[in-house]
């Protein structure tokens, strides 16, 4: 089966087709979105104000300037340069609250939150400093806004097993009283940092009982991929784009119904693909996986979801149906209860019968 449509006349500006305007109004989910990577530079400045930081940037634009990436690592290495305006409850609050307002603005139900502890820990911040100022903004969200979420803490892999043990103890406490905080995951940078160094930090919180996700596949190998479900046992796979190199991983993938949470303007930012065109996305959903779109750090690549979303239609030549397989992905792969899947797939479906995209 294949997701490839005619190509659309290039006289007409995609953004502006009915299709592009359904993409971005249908009811989604994004389940691969790291809080600090929403910290837009105006913002960073502000805090940075608020709380007396120096940074080694003049000007809002001259941040801005540097997020000319030539890998995974040239980026975190701004990456945590900006999260160390990050001091206080309301910092996490006031971040928060800004990537709700854009989620709300692109019409997603339900988002799944990650968010690094480690970052702030190693600069005296309380971890539950950091869960509690995202958690009230996500609960302000869900009052004010009907936005469904869940909260995801990630360990850093280029830090060591015993770092990430400690980090675990110490949110231990905030598993069992804060609600929304379901799950783990693993990020940071991939290339030296395999899955099997993680494997008996994974196996602790498999037996406390939370949801598991690990970054695989994006500038590795596809073995970590395979590495992150054997030794990881993860539940989803964050990127997983190098899969299409092992036919019978993607066959694996597809059976099992491990869903991808694909960041497509953040693989080409960061030079996984040289550009759109040129991304794995048709052939990882012509073997049949379960793809997400999603926008990773939309502060630093460019855009959020339904950014993410107008790049892929317009550089590949996709069909209606695929918005909504991916779209529906997006609900069906969240972690989330039964009743709350089938009640955003049924909107998701009344929104696509009754909207037109030609």
């Amino acid at each position: 089966m294949s997701f490839l449509a005619p190509t659309t006349s290039s006289s007409t500006l995609f953004s502006e087709s009915p299709l592009a305007r359904k993409l971005c109004a249908m009811p989604k989910a994004e389940l691969h979105m790291h809080i600090e990577g929403s910290l837009e530079p105006e913002l960073i400045f502000a805090l940075a104000e608020r709380n007396g930081v120096t940074l080694p940037y003049p000007s809002v634009d001259a941040l801005r300037d540097a997020y000319a990436f030539t890998d995974l690592q040239s980026f975190l290495d701004i990456y945590y340069a900006g999260a160390s305006v990050l001091l206080t409850e309301q910092d996490f609050y006031d971040m928060t609250w800004a990537y709700v307002e854009r989620a709300v603005a692109d019409h997603i139900v339900h988002t799944e939150i990650f968010f690094d502890p480690q970052t702030h820990i190693a600069r005296g911040v309380p971890v539950e400093v950091v869960v509690n100022g995202i958690s009230r903004a996500l609960d302000d969200a869900e009052a004010r806004h009907g936005l469904s979420s869940r909260m995801i803490l990630c360990f850093l892999r280029h830090l060591s097993e015993e770092d990430a043990f400690a980090t675990l103890a110490s949110a231990e406490a905030c598993f069992k009283t804060v609600p929304r905080l379901i799950g783990v995951g693993l990020d940071s940078s991939e290339q030296g940092n395999p899955p099997e160094k993680f494997a008996r930090v994974f196996a602790r919180c498999e037996a406390l009982g939370l949801r598991r996700v690990a970054h695989a596949g994006e500038e590795g190998p596809a073995q970590n991929i395979r590495d992150a479900l054997d030794l990881l046992h993860a539940e989803r796979i964050d990127h997983g784009v190098t899969a299409i190199e092992d036919q019978a991983l993607l066959q694996r993938l597809a059976a099992e119904k491990i869903a991808l949470t694909v960041c497509p303007l953040s693989n080409v930012k960061l030079k996984v693909f040289d550009d759109m065109t040129a991304h794995s996305l048709p052939m990882l959903l012509d073997a049949g996986v379960a793809v997400t779109l999603n926008s990773d750090d939309p502060a630093y690549f460019g855009g959020y979801l339904n950014t993410n979303y107008l790049a892929v239609f317009e550089a590949l030549p996709l069909g209606e149906e695929t918005g909504y397989l991916l779209a529906r992905n997006s609900l069906e792969a969240a972690f989330a209860t039964d009743e709350e899947k089938a009640r955003w797939v049924a909107q998701l479906d009344a929104f696509w019968a009754q909207t037109p995209a030609a």
